[in-house]
């Protein structure tokens, strides 16, 4: 049995139930709109978020209709983020498939993120779950504010370590603290639980950026983007930033020079990968990685022992091991 297909088992019915679910919810009578949306249901990645919301819930009670509500507010805010990413960052290609901008351009594709994240807030109106919609609006505030602050980051390059998991606190951790969060409030009254569970989730969702970005400095595109692709955008992330830390005055302005002037360069972005392999950006943003995860964890075992727990901390464990 896979490792992904173990983390499932205590919530295989609440998946299956979730397929449907998610799917309605993404149904429209404008035709254009509706070809769209089924490309995108049929280009979905492995939905980690809904798996978070459904263990977060289980660790605290039985699921119920609301987690259902939770997954699906928290995948359509997801789905809607994807899509305007790909836009922001002029990226044709998701999950292996054309993304919405390369087949539809980007103006449709704003319009379908725009429309998704209204789908979203709506289903939470309609079901009077206005903690839902506090959630999932402080998430989509944090992770405008992320993807700014690393706009303007990437113009000027002088991002320090502080800055970088702000950003990624923002931009990516804070979604899936969200997911913790709003799985355990579907179970609970208690205001305090699904804030302990944010707070698990945004050290998960750390350790999770800082894996992607070290699949960047991968010598394989092994999650079906470019190589190299945060050089070639000007995104400093924690591996080059460590090598940045530790060059001196005169090396360190070379480089800069290089992502700011040369960064389409393949040779280039090939010599700065080697150059943060050699110096050890790897294994730094490894071992910062772990500790993040490692807080996530120590945190879980405060809860009783049960099948999501261990579930969860599997999945912890999943997300900074995987491959892809």
């Amino acid at each position: 049995m896979s490792k992904i297909k173990s983390i499932r088992l205590p919530i295989e019915q609440e998946l299956r139930d979730f397929e449907p679910y998610f799917k309605k919810s993404l149904k429209s009578d404008v035709p254009l709109l509706g070809t769209i949306l089924n490309f995108l249901y049929r280009t979905k990645g492995k939905q980690l978020r809904p798996m978070f919301v459904f263990l977060s819930a289980k660790l605290h009670g039985e699921t119920n209709e609301f987690s259902q509500l939770a997954a699906c507010s928290v995948e359509l805010l997801h789905s809607a983020t994807l899509v305007h990413d790909d836009v922001v960052d002029e990226s044709y290609e998701r999950r292996g498939a054309f993304s919405i901008n390369a087949l539809w351009r980007n103006k449709l594709a704003v319009l379908v993120g725009d429309y998704i994240l209204a789908k979203g807030l709506l289903l939470q109106l309609e079901h009077k779950k206005y903690n839902f919609l506090h959630l999932i609006s402080r998430a989509v505030q944090d992770m405008s504010e992320g993807e700014i602050l690393q706009v303007k980051k990437s113009r000027k390059l002088d991002i320090d370590e502080e800055t970088y998991f702000e950003i990624i606190r923002k931009k990516t951790a804070s979604l899936i603290a969200t997911s913790m969060a709003i799985g355990a409030a579907s179970v609970t009254e208690d205001p305090e639980i699904p804030e302990k569970m944010y707070r698990i989730g945004q050290n998960a969702g750390i350790a999770f950026q800082i894996k992607d970005d070290i699949f960047d400095y991968q010598e394989k595109g092994i999650i079906g983007k470019p190589t190299g692709n945060d050089i070639k955008e000007k995104k400093i992330t924690l591996p080059l930033l460590h090598v940045l830390n530790n060059a001196e005055s005169g090396e360190k302005r070379r480089i800069l020079r290089l992502i700011k002037k040369k960064n389409k360069n393949r040779e280039v972005v090939k010599e700065l990968i080697q150059l943060v392999i050699d110096k050890g950006g790897i294994e730094y943003a490894t071992e910062k990685m772990n500790e993040f995860k490692d807080k996530a964890v120590d945190a879980l075992l405060d809860f009783p022992e049960s099948e999501a727990r261990t579930s969860l901390i599997e999945l912890m464990n999943y997300i900074t091991t995987r491959k892809k």
